[in-house]
């Protein structure tokens, strides 16, 4: 299993910002996709074919930077600094 921060560099390369882009709402690269809109269709369950299918602009890529992005998002916010044993 991979680090999220290992990642870090694959999601900066595929999410950006520009304020003349959907109000500067953070999309994939090259599309007007937003990285809310991808998240809130991995959370409800969507697996990566289903949005690759509804937003043919994106790629298997930037489904995975959106992950790579909450994992590293998560690990921010959420630190994990001892997981408890399970007996």
């Amino acid at each position: 299993m991979s680090d999220a921060t290992g990642n870090l560099k694959n999601y900066e390369e595929r999410i950006v910002r520009d304020k003349r882009i959907c109000g500067g709402e953070p999309v994939f690269k090259g599309t007007r996709v937003t990285l809310r809109t991808v998240l809130a269709s991995l959370a409800d369950g969507d697996s990566a074919e289903e949005i690759l299918r509804d937003f043919p602009s994106l790629r298997p890529e930037d489904v995975q930077a959106a992950i790579a992005f909450a994992a590293a998002s998560a690990e921010e916010d959420l630190p994990v600094t001892e997981v408890p044993h399970i007996r």
